[in-house]
């Protein structure tokens, strides 16, 4: 029987470390979960949104609906939060153009609520650029609660 050595390398083990970082960052690639975002097939806006998120690494599963209302009424969406899009991510609600910045924050403190809502369509806002923007705030919501998640001019978080 041959006679090898059996202790490894420092080549051998830096090699082994660099093949298991590629392998953990594949898998967190692919477990990040999946945005699904329900938007009439008329607006424009909802598309910029959706390059928003895929920009910052998210995935995005893109349903068209004439019925929005239906969405939002199905999800708990209360109507004075309502925009022009709704999504579903990990249990949780989204509703308008929440920057991706909140909802990677939201996603990572994983908190007892329905969700995260930009009302309206604030001058600005991620898929809503163009003219000088303003400030508008992210709205974590629940049953029967509400409160200021974060502030925002543009993509720029003001807290």
């Amino acid at each position: 029987m041959p006679d090898f050595d059996l202790k490894p390398t420092r080549r051998c083990v830096l090699i082994a470390g660099a093949a298991s970082m590629l392998q953990v960052g594949t898998l967190s690639a692919a477990a990040q979960p999946v945005v699904t975002v329900h938007r009439d097939p008329n607006c424009g806006c909802c598309l910029g949104w959706v390059q928003h998120l895929q920009k910052a690494g998210f995935r995005t599963k893109v349903l068209e609906t004439k019925d929005l209302d239906a969405v939002k009424t199905r999800l708990g969406v209360p109507n004075d939060l309502a925009a022009c899009h709704t999504a579903e991510v990990s249990g949780y609600v989204i509703e308008g153009h929440v920057p991706a910045l909140a909802l990677h924050r939201f996603l990572a403190d994983k908190p007892y609520a329905t969700g995260l809502a930009v009302p309206g369509m604030p001058i600005g806002s991620p898929g809503m650029e163009g003219e000088k923007p303003e400030a508008y705030e992210v709205i974590l919501f629940g049953p029967g609660s509400r409160r200021s998640y974060m502030r925002f001019i543009g993509e720029t978080p003001l807290n």
